[in-house]
């Protein structure tokens, strides 16, 4: 298991808590060495290696394009080889901005990519490597949230709204960006059950079902939280930032269900999260990463 310590990461491990679950710190594993990663598969023996490491400042990819392409899919490469020697099924975790976000349906696994930025080229490569090993797993997610109970790191979009929400600022949401939010706690659940089922390899769209704008996303945090919605609207246009996002970018994700995993819905996500931070006490959960 790399990147254990990351929002999916924590969760994948919870999800595989009743088996042996090898995970290195980044301090002890270089994933872009060769050397050490083969010499730790070799001692760990693995049945499956799940990779969750990633360059996600999508914006600084367009600055530092080698150290995003770096992590993103050379990395992959010597981590599938090693699942390839050691004959171990290879998990990886890829993107929505594989895509031009010119779509108007949700994307099915086999729509033409078409990245419009370094960190979306980065992870296409990355897609490409994981596939090469003869038991690679990708599933594709985007704008994560929610996390294993006493996780800490990097804000994400979502964490970012709900705490604004909560704080009674106004949140500033796109209304031009559709996406399929993604729950860690159903992306672990769903990984598991691909590895327990022996699932045909491939790739998957591993996002909860359904599609909204941010700014309805928003709309029904709100309404779960029981506040106000102040909701400031601004477009991808307007935001300046650096690297070009997808405006459509949701995903079907009927491969999944056939092959016996039916994503839950975005909404039905979002109220299990903000349940579960009720339950354990807001001081006590997540602030994120990666929206």
């Amino acid at each position: 298991m790399t990147g254990a310590a990351g929002r999916l990461g924590a969760s994948i491990v919870e999800a595989f808590g009743d088996c042996q679950v090898v995970a290195p710190a980044r301090a002890s594993l270089d994933v872009a060495d060769a050397a050490a990663v083969m010499r730790a598969v070799s001692e760990a023996r693995p049945d499956v290696i799940v990779n969750c490491v990633a360059y996600n400042h999508v914006d600084q990819a367009e600055e530092y394009p080698a150290e995003a392409f770096a992590i993103n899919a050379f990395a992959v490469r010597i981590l599938a080889r090693a699942a390839e020697d050691a004959g171990a099924a290879f998990v990886h975790y890829g993107s929505d901005f594989v895509f031009d976000g010119e779509a108007t349906e949700p994307y099915p696994e086999e729509a033409r990519t078409s990245p419009r930025s370094a960190y979306g080229l980065s992870k296409l490569l990355g897609e490409w490597f994981a596939l090469e090993a003869p038991r690679g797993f990708v599933l594709r997610v985007e704008s994560l949230f929610g996390a294993a109970r006493g996780w800490t790191g990097r804000a994400g979009s979502l964490d970012m709204i709900v705490g604004a929400l909560e704080a009674g600022r106004v949140a500033r949401v796109f209304t031009d960006r559709v996406v399929s939010p993604s729950y860690v706690e159903d992306v672990a659940a769903a990984t598991r059950h691909l590895i327990d089922v022996d699932a045909t390899p491939g790739l998957y769209h591993c996002v909860n079902a359904g599609q909204a704008t941010w700014y309805e996303v928003a709309e029904e945090a709100a309404r779960l939280l029981g506040v106000a919605p102040r909701l400031e609207p601004i477009t991808t246009a307007a935001s300046a930032l650096k690297a070009s996002r997808p405006r459509f970018c949701a995903l079907a994700t009927g491969k999944l269900a056939a092959a016996g995993f039916p994503m839950p819905t975005w909404r039905d996500a979002l109220g299990r999260w903000l349940a579960s931070r009720e339950r354990v006490g807001r001081h006590d959960t997540i602030d994120g990463v990666d929206g």
